[in-house]
């Protein structure tokens, strides 16, 4: 019976205190307090407050025995032995992974020695029966960025 009192009363003022808000054209903190205000009657009426009494004392009684009771410290100790394990195993896991080089398959063959940019004032080499500006090496395509390379000394 005093909880239903306490929590109506508690209800009342969050209403009361919305009011004021809503008055003083606060609307958005008006609607604030009144969602407030109602979680007391909502909680008593679900019968919420008698199941957050009872989580409370366990969890004090569950308090006690911790200073208390070795047994709980040994889970303790347990608990925190498996956490730090399992950091372990993951920390060791991506650093192996990370480390491990990856095995690639062998080259189908040596690649053709050739230089990646002609020497300054040669023109690069060009069969006569290909077009102006296609290369026999396959490097065809990147002859106008050779070109812009070759002009800036690169």
């Amino acid at each position: 019976m005093l909880t239903a009192a306490i929590s109506f009363l508690l209800t009342a003022g969050g209403v009361a205190v919305a009011g004021l808000r809503a008055w003083r054209r606060r609307f958005l903190s008006a609607t604030r307090w009144f969602a407030v205000a109602l979680l007391p009657a909502g909680l008593y009426l679900t019968g919420l407050f008698p199941l957050a009494s009872t989580i409370g004392r366990e969890f004090a009684d569950w308090a006690a025995k911790l200073v208390l009771d070795p047994r709980v410290w040994a889970g303790i100790v347990l608990l925190g032995v498996s956490a730090a394990l399992l950091v372990t195993t993951r920390w060791v896991g991506r650093r192996g992974a990370v480390e491990a080089p990856a095995e690639r398959p062998a080259a189908a063959g040596a690649a053709p020695e050739r230089p990646a940019v002609a020497p300054a004032g040669q023109a690069p080499k060009t069969p006569g029966k290909q077009q102006k500006g296609k290369r026999d090496d396959g490097l065809g395509d990147f002859a106008d960025i050779e070109e812009i390379l070759r002009k800036r000394g690169i």
